[in-house]
């Protein structure tokens, strides 16, 4: 019964260790979404035309996509789909007071189409 007990316990802390390893990932997951969304929200206070916006979308489709499991991971893609959007030319053309203005009165959640 002790030995059950044992076993019990070192089950539920490798569970706990899963948890909390997973509890990282979607905290990462999260943090770079909230970067692309701000860069979106940039973009479309830019007036970036929906043509250009869908070039880098596909281009980061396209470079994230691995023919041999099917689809992409996730972080991956927001990772690659966050550099595309820096380097943006409108981006980079536009001063930088202005953006980091632009982004701390805007609430960066929020995207209205």
């Amino acid at each position: 019964e002790l030995q059950q007990k044992v076993e019990e316990t070192e089950m539920l802390k490798m569970e706990l260790q899963m948890l909390e390893t997973e509890r990282v990932r979607l905290s990462l997951v999260e943090e770079k979404l909230m970067d692309v969304l701000q860069l979106l929200q940039q973009l479309r206070d830019l007036n970036i035309s929906k043509r250009a916006l869908g070039k880098i979308l596909l281009s980061t489709l396209e470079s994230c996509h691995d023919p041999q499991h099917g689809k992409a991971n996730l972080f991956e893609v927001l990772d690659t789909l966050y550099h595309e959007l820096t380097a943006c030319e409108i981006l980079q053309s536009q001063p930088l007071e202005k953006a980091q203005s632009r982004q701390s009165l805007s609430n960066p959640l929020v995207i209205s189409c």
